[in-house]
């Protein structure tokens, strides 16, 4: 993969969130329904920018973190992830303007940092 213009995005929201805790709370029939209207506006959305996306991604599972110590089971926010294309940060950011991930589900951000090319090489 090329890195010139190139940007990964990382979707974030943690299980212990005030707006995560409420969405656990919902009946399942509204939670359903809002799922259902959440993934229909994610795939809109992909439709829409079907054209700068470079790698789909998808859901993150459970993380596990490898140092000097070993292996271990570890936690964090990350949801998901995605790689675009675009003409400069700002704009890789801006597709992300308004997004399902927090404004119909309960993710609190998308994190987006350009990819750069690998130092000497």
């Amino acid at each position: 993969m090329s890195t010139s213009n190139t940007y990964l995005a990382v979707f974030l929201g943690s299980k212990t969130s005030p707006r995560r805790t409420a969405w656990d709370a919902l009946p399942q029939g509204d939670r359903r329904a809002k799922e259902q209207q959440g993934m229909k506006a994610w795939k809109d959305w992909v439709q829409k920018h079907q054209a700068v996306i470079v790698a789909m991604g998808g859901p993150l599972g459970k993380t596990k973190q490898v140092t000097q110590r070993g292996i271990e089971d570890v936690s964090n926010d990350m949801g998901a992830f995605m790689v675009v294309r675009a003409d400069s940060h700002q704009a890789a950011a801006k597709l992300f303007d308004q997004h399902p991930h927090f404004t119909l589900f309960p993710g609190e951000a998308v994190e987006i940092m350009p990819v750069l090319p690998i130092p000497g090489a």
